[in-house]
């Protein structure tokens, strides 16, 4: 995908889980684009991925955050108020994937998805709208999935929270619309992460049964979905609030599964 450019110089992002996967692709191509990002990141590896970024010369902080704790999210946005003054960009893409039979799913599982993937949205999207507020403006975008319309066995409590983001950002939308705030969320789909393209590496088989399930044969990187993220941010997509980009690659838009030898 072809880098795009959008107009977010000293804009003040957050982005919860961007030191690794989608995130760090996000936060890559944000920062790149001139934003000041405050990266939340619960892995302690975050510290040393920024401080990479920097070196780079992109305006990049990791603050410590685990957004399955209510605490550690009111400590997020209190330094982010202290610190930068406000904030002009959310980006929620914390997640949790867990995939497990679903007759043996255990409770505690199901509890720690709704914890860390929907709950986290609606308490950080709270605490940054009240600064948004302030400013009478601002842009949330909230990473759902492409699970979110169409999923498999053994995802049902990450299809439930990811279904349940989408929902939750057109109430929100129209909840913060008053103060000048967009909220619209992002359905990525098949994305080639370290962990996606280590299974490709140790399976053979998969690298060409996974570009065979998308309609332009390819799988998004994570700053392809940057890309998509930091549009949602700018002004570029004012006329957008209350949406859902589902960026697949045509994947659940087909009938059957492809399967080929």
């Amino acid at each position: 995908m072809g880098e795009m450019h959008y107009n977010l110089a000293g804009r003040i992002v957050v982005v919860t889980g961007g030191g690794a996967g989608i995130g760090l692709g996000i936060v890559k191509v944000l920062a790149g684009q001139g934003a000041r990002v405050v990266m939340a990141e619960c892995n302690s590896a975050g510290h040393e991925v920024a401080a990479d970024l920097r070196k780079a010369n992109l305006d990049v902080r990791c603050v410590p955050c685990d957004v399955s704790d209510p605490q550690s999210i009111a400590e997020l946005f209190s330094l982010v108020a202290r610190e930068y003054g406000g904030v002009d960009g959310l980006v929620n893409n914390a997640g949790l994937t867990i995939h497990e039979d679903f007759l043996e799913a255990s409770l505690e599982n199901w509890q720690r998805m709704i914890n860390t993937n929907l709950r986290s949205v609606f308490l950080c999207t709270q605490h940054a709208a009240r600064l948004m507020k302030d400013a009478g403006r601002g842009a949330i975008v909230n990473l759902s999935s492409n699970h979110a319309g169409a999923s498999m066995e053994g995802f049902e409590g990450y299809a439930a929270t990811k279904g349940g983001i989408c929902a939750m950002t057109r109430a929100m939308a129209w909840s913060l619309g008053q103060y000048g705030i967009r909220v619209n969320s992002l359905s990525p789909g098949l994305t080639l992460t370290d962990h996606i393209g280590q299974l490709m590496q140790d399976r053979p088989q998969l690298q060409r049964f996974y570009p065979s399930l998308h309609a332009t044969r390819r799988i998004n990187a994570p700053e392809d979905v940057g890309q998509i993220a930091a549009f949602l941010i700018s002004d570029a997509s004012i006329g957008l609030t209350g949406a859902d980009l589902l960026a697949d690659n045509g994947l659940s838009a087909h009938l059957f599964n492809r399967h080929e030898d």
